[in-house]
């Protein structure tokens, strides 16, 4: 598994922050009310960021000697988490970013500025999700093998009857 460029995922978010102005912005115009963002939304994606970055940590410490105990299946598992977070983050950045986007205009509006506020606050958390994410799939890297490593073992032989 490759790790997750930011650029992509700069990219990714650019294009949803933008497909979601000019959607909701068809929406405006068609006198459909815009989509509220809870402030919970927020909290959980913290919860998540955290949650994430606890597990990240874990496997770091095992890839370190710290921790022999760890599941290297959950290691396998916290590195795909990690990715899945990076791209969701950067998917949730864009839908919020274009929400602010398009209320922008309409910051004097207290209501208008209520939910600018909420949407800047999810699009902080889920870069911050998409950060942690970046992060946790650094921790979970395994360092290639040095070059004694290789000579040890391509000096036993594979066959334990031939000894």
């Amino acid at each position: 598994m490759q790790r997750t460029r930011w650029q992509a995922l700069l990219r990714l978010t650019t294009a949803t922050g933008l497909v979601s102005w000019l959607l909701l912005r068809i929406l405006a115009r068609q006198s459909v009310s815009l989509p509220q963002v809870p402030w919970l939304v927020i909290g959980v994606l913290l919860v998540i960021a955290g949650t994430v970055f606890t597990m990240g940590w874990a496997v770091r410490q095992f890839l370190r000697g710290k921790r022999p105990n760890l599941d290297p299946i959950r290691a396998a598992r916290t590195a795909v988490l990690a990715k899945a977070s990076a791209y969701t983050g950067s998917l949730l950045a864009g839908w919020y970013a274009g929400q602010v986007l398009l209320l922008l205009g309409d910051l004097d509006i207290v209501v208008r500025r209520e939910r600018a506020i909420a949407a800047a606050c999810a699009a902080v958390a889920a870069v911050l999700l998409c950060v942690v994410g970046l992060l946790v799939e650094w921790f979970c890297q395994v360092p290639p093998p040095t070059d004694d490593a290789a000579e040890t073992s391509g000096s036993q032989p594979s066959d334990p009857a031939a000894a």
